[in-house]
């Protein structure tokens, strides 16, 4: 008799606060026999602290440690093959659990697709094996309750956008937006900050680092040292308020 495969589960574990997983994904953490995430090299990681603490002593924890982060690579190494390869190495690690019928538990911090790790596993995985995600409470809402910052009014539109991008198209989606989400801030904060202030908008803009969690701080745009921002940190631009 052929072994039944496991089951890949995608579990978003939400922002930072322990308290904002939902009771659906602390189920079937619970129950799966295989719990892996993503990590630094010599990190704990976030989204395991969030759920440490409901694990079970019979459980398997699977650590997919990332070969590189941010760090600046010397050529000709590439990040973006570096971490292709990464996630096919992680791919086939997690498939040998599947295929020994054992569920495999992804946890991700935030949602799996809203910037989520577990999407790149799921990309190469899904097409062979049962997979289900449970979403989780993301980044940009835990910045949102933090900040007291109602998003979106109405019949305005919400552009979610990442520091990543150069000024230049960050300006020109800016101009356009009337409420904004700036993700992965870090070192790409100067040239954000500078945008900001360039579209009019840096009144407007609010600041947070690691929302939600026990080490969240809020700090005003014009005063955040750019040489500490974190990558756990995000601008919201609110809509503007309208009076209902």
């Amino acid at each position: 008799m052929m072994q039944a495969r496991g089951r890949l589960i995608g579990l978003g574990v939400g922002p930072g606060d322990p308290e904002l997983i939902t009771v659906k994904a602390l189920r079937l953490l619970r129950e799966s026999p295989v719990v892996a995430y993503f990590v630094a090299k010599g990190k704990k990681g976030n989204a395991f602290g969030i759920i440490e603490a409901h694990l079970q002593a019979a459980q398997t924890l699977m650590p997919l440690v990332y070969p590189v982060t941010t760090e600046t690579l010397p050529a000709p190494m590439s990040y973006e093959q570096i971490i292709s390869d990464f996630y096919d190495t992680a791919s086939l690690d997690v498939a040998a659990h599947l295929d020994a019928g054992r569920d495999v538990a992804v946890i991700c911090e935030g949602d799996p697709f809203f910037y989520g790790s577990y999407m790149y596993l799921h990309d190469r995985l899904a097409e062979r094996y049962e997979a289900e995600v449970v979403p989780g409470v993301c980044s940009m809402l835990g910045g949102a309750s933090v900040l007291g910052a109602p998003l979106v009014y109405r019949n305005q539109s919400l552009s979610v956008l990442s520091g990543v991008l150069s000024a230049e198209e960050l300006k020109r989606k800016l101009v356009d937006a009337d409420a904004a989400v700036i993700m992965k801030l870090g070192r790409n904060l100067p040239k954000v900050r500078q945008v900001l202030v360039e579209t009019g908008l840096a009144e407007r803009a609010l600041y947070v680092e690691r929302a939600t969690m026990a080490n969240q701080k809020v700090v005003p745009l014009a005063e955040v040292d750019p040489m500490s921002s974190p990558y756990f940190s995000l601008i919201i631009v609110p809509g503007e308020r309208w009076q209902g």
